[in-house]
Order: structure tokens, then sequence, then C-alpha cells
């Protein structure tokens, strides 16, 4: 047994993966077992036995307790802001009903969980075997996957909820904030009420999981276009590669309502990505790609080991589990509450909901419609939808799919379609029209069978629906709308058109909205 047990030990500390991350987390590696430093165990498990031994029952108190926390773990005080913050809200802004029971039942809970940290992660990796899914930091093309169980990542959120991560080199290392310090801060100098209610949304998630544990599986994917060819892989093309493809182009469904994460189907559904994951989730942000971190808080968990993407890169994440209902957008942002996730699950324990992060230029301005603006954007997005281990096979279904007599009824999870919209259009200023036909086109080339496209009631693309089924009625290829794309570019840029790419692109006899619906299966 001892034998065993030191041979165990040996492999733990042997661990690439592990070693990689041990910096960033708040346990230690001891022995070849993983440990809470003696201090920080003993609070945790005072806090664990509830109030009546911690004395944590208001906001005031978890704050002091959490800064006696980093103090055992010997990281920086928690900042005075965070703590008022903390105060603020379960206070003041959380009912006395509602406090009560996290102080009662769900802190006390969340100790506990995170007493068992070092034994889940312990499992974790001895789970991960070869490695190719351990929690790891994965570093700039770097491309591979973590797959944590739901219980895990649970665990992780409630080291972020308690500020207990490690952060002296993360920036250093290009890796976004975790711990939920500015979040809380942010209550004190910002009026808003999204800021508030962004909070809500996590303390339900806290709520949930503490009252069940999820059982679950979360994976998160760096993917990457490689610059160089490697075997079989497919790299990041250049402009010839746009020009010359023959892929036909895939369907295209336009919504002028509705949400992307409401999307009944399973798609690939896009998050309007920073290029540090999560953007400002965790501060003060509050719009498509922070919505959904909180809606979903389990995404929250990539920004402890995701370094930032560049343009060759993107980041997929599959059973992400939604806990909140929500209405509004940005400052109008409210947490409505409870949603139950009804999605089925996969062979490896995931929920069929995925969610690929990819970033746009910021403020692009005349770059969008230079050369090189427009093969950066194509190629994230490209690198974003393309699924390279079932890319040779995606081909032939979607031969198949664009085969009348032979057009499956069920879409095969191999090609699922994409879920998108306003990509990189709002805070990031980009054009509405130009980002709809790259996306059509980097998911066209990518063998995905359709796009679900939401507006969001954009008045630009009034038309959107009309130019997608005027190019379908003509069968055009990827290859001959990029090239109308780069030609009306430079027209653009040359200063001889001023008008919106559907406008210039469609003929000018056509009366608006006269066109008829077009699909690939007919």
């Amino acid at each position: 047994m001892q034998i065993a047990r030191s041979s165990s030990g040996a492999a733990m500390e042997a661990r690439g993966d592990l070693r990689s991350i041990l910096p960033y987390l708040p346990v230690v590696l001891r022995g070849g077992a993983l440990f809470w430093p003696p201090a920080a165990q003993e609070a945790l498990k005072a806090l664990a036995l509830g109030p009546d031994v911690s004395r944590v029952s208001s906001g005031d108190v978890l704050a002091d307790a959490l800064a006696d926390l980093r103090l055992a773990l010997n990281l920086d005080p928690l900042p005075r802001r965070a703590a008022e913050g903390f105060a603020l809200f379960f206070d003041d802004l959380l009912s006395r009903a509602q406090a009560r029971d996290w102080f009662d039942h769900v802190v006390p809970s969340l100790a506990r969980l995170l007493l068992r940290l070092p034994t889940l992660l312990e499992g974790h990796y001895r789970a991960a075997a070869d490695e190719a899914r351990g929690l790891r930091i994965l570093s700039s093309q770097d491309a591979g996957l973590v797959l944590l169980s739901q219980e895990l990542a649970a665990a992780l959120l409630a080291c972020a909820l308690f500020c207990l991560f490690p952060t002296a080199d993360r920036a250093e290392a290009r890796l976004p904030a975790i711990n939920f310090d500015s979040l809380f801060a942010a209550l004190c100098y910002n009026s808003r009420q999204s800021q508030e209610q962004k909070v809500r949304c996590l303390v339900h998630y806290f709520d949930r999981v503490t009252a069940s544990t999820p059982t679950g599986s979360v994976s998160f994917e760096r993917k990457v276009l490689p610059r160089r060819p490697e075997s079989d892989g497919i790299t990041y093309p250049g402009m010839d590669t746009w020009m010359k493809s023959g892929v036909p182009l895939c369907t295209f469904r336009v919504f002028s309502s509705g949400l992307i994460e409401d999307e009944e189907q399973e798609t690939l559904e896009v998050d309007f990505a920073n290029r540090y994951l999560g953007g400002g989730a965790l501060s003060r942000g509050c719009v498509q790609e922070e919505i959904r971190f909180m809606i979903n808080p389990e995404l929250i968990v990539g920004m402890l080991f995701m370094v930032s993407m560049e343009d060759n890169e993107a980041i997929e994440i599959v059973g992400a589990e939604r806990f909140s209902q929500y209405m509004g957008y940005g400052s109008s942002f409210h947490f409505t509450g409870d949603y139950l996730d009804s999605k089925p699950f996969d062979a490896m324990g995931r929920r069929k909901t995925r969610i690929v992060a990819i970033d746009a230029l910021d403020c692009p301005t005349r770059l969008q419609f230079e050369s090189s603006g427009l093969l950066r954007e194509v190629n994230k997005a490209f690198c974003g939808f393309l699924d390279q281990s079932n890319h040779q096979l995606c081909a032939k279904l979607v031969q198949d799919l664009n085969t009348k007599d032979n057009c499956p009824s069920v879409i095969p999870d191999e090609c699922i379609g994409v879920s998108t919209g306003n990509w990189g259009c709002g805070a990031f200023g980009g054009n509405p029209e130009i980002k709809s036909m790259i996306q059509w086109i980097a998911a066209s080339q990518a063998l995905r069978s359709f796009i679900n496209y939401y507006t969001f009631e954009s008045e630009s693309l009034k038309r959107l629906e009309e130019v997608t089924q005027w190019i379908l009625r003509h069968r055009w290829t990827v290859g001959e709308l990029w090239d109308m794309l780069v030609e009306y570019s430079s027209q653009r840029l040359r200063g001889d058109t001023n008008e919106g790419f559907i406008t210039w692109l469609l003929p000018k006899d056509i009366p608006n909205g006269d066109v008829d619906y077009i699909d690939i299966c007919g």
C-alpha cells in the first residue's frame, strides 16, 4: 500500500500539466499530494461549521474572513473597495432572508467544497492519465483541451469568489484576472444596476450548486490555425486560398429577434469575445460576452488557465450549464430568476452547448476594409468554426446536404451549424454588413451546414435576408463572395462608393424584399 501511494505521489510530482498550473492555484504540492496550507485549512474548517462558530453572518465579517484567508495564503490584502463591495451587496442589496440563507447554508457549503479541492484535483489528474485533458495553462499556440467535472469547476469558482487565487504573475503570463475582487469593488463606484445584477447571477449559481452538486463535465479547447503546415491539418489560409475556394455557401437564416443563447437546436454559439477570455465579466463589462459568462458561470473557469488569444486562435467551450434567466443589455441588464438547463449530454458527460470565443478587431475603422483586416477577421472566424478532427467527414456530409435527394432530416453532430450575430460591431465598432459576410464565408469554408444569424434589429441589416437568398439563388461559392467583398472594400478605401455592402451588391432593379427564399436542401 505504501509503495502504491509513493508511486502515485511521484507520478503527481512529475506531471507537466500540474506543474504549469500550480503557481496559479492556492493549494500546495508536498510529498506527491495536494494540500491547503495549514492556516488556510483551519480557517476554511471554521467557515464550514457555520456562523455559530465562524461568526461570519454579514458581508462585512465575510470580507474580514476572506482577508484572513488571503493572509494565510501569503497573498496581498483584500483591496479595500472589494471589502466594501462584499459588505454593500450582502448587507444592503440582498434581502434579509436571502442573506440569512447565504451565511447559514451557502457559505459553509462553499467552505466544505473548498476543503475538498485538493481531493478533487487529485482525482481529476488521475482521470486525465495522459495529461492530454489535464488542468494546465493553455499557452499561446498550444492547441489542446482541458476537461473538468462540474464539481471541480464549482470548487474553482468558489476560490474565485473568495479571492484565493494567486495573482502575482498572471498579467505577465497574459492571463485574465480570475478573482472576484474587482467585480465586488465595482459595486462601490458603479451606479448602474447591471453591476449588482451580475453579482446576483453568480450568487444564484452558488445557491444552486451548493443545494445540488452538478454531475456533468465541461471542456475548454484552445483551437489554433497553424501558420506553417503540420501533418494533415489545415493551415492559416492566405488571400489566394480564399479567392480560389470552390466551397458552396451554406444555408443562411436571418432572425431579427431572439438571442443566440436561446437557440433550441444544437449549434456552435458565438461569443463576441475579448482576446482575454471573458473580457470585462469580472469587472464592469456587461455586453454580449460578459452576460453569457454571468448566466453560464462555468465559462469563467477558462479565465484561470487560458492565455490571451492571438490572431490565429479561438477558444471552444462545451458543456457549460446555464443557471440564470435575464432581461436587458448593458446598463439595463437584469437577473430575472432561475433557469433549468434541459440540454442533453454527450458521450463525455458534457451538455450539448458549444460556445466558441472569437475576438474581433477593436475599432478597426479603415483596417476592416484593407486586405490584411479582411484576412485577419475571416481567419479568426474560420479558426473558431473549423473542427479539424472531423473536417473530412464533414466534407462528405455537407456534400450530401447539397444533394436534394439525399438531404438528411437530422444534421449530424460533426457538422452542426453556427448561431451568431453582429460580432465585433458594438463596442468594437465593426461594420455589420462586412462582419455578416465574413462569418458566412468562414462558416461555409469550415463546412458548417448553416448559419442562424441574429441581427438584433440592426438597421443596416434590414436587407440581409434579401441579399443572402439572392446569393444562394445564384449558387455562389466562398471564393466568389470573397472576391466581391474584397472588390467592395477596395472601392470603399478609394472613396469610389459610400454605400453599404448589401446595397452595393444587389442589382438596382430588384424591388426591396422581392427575393424568394432558397434553402440549400431545397
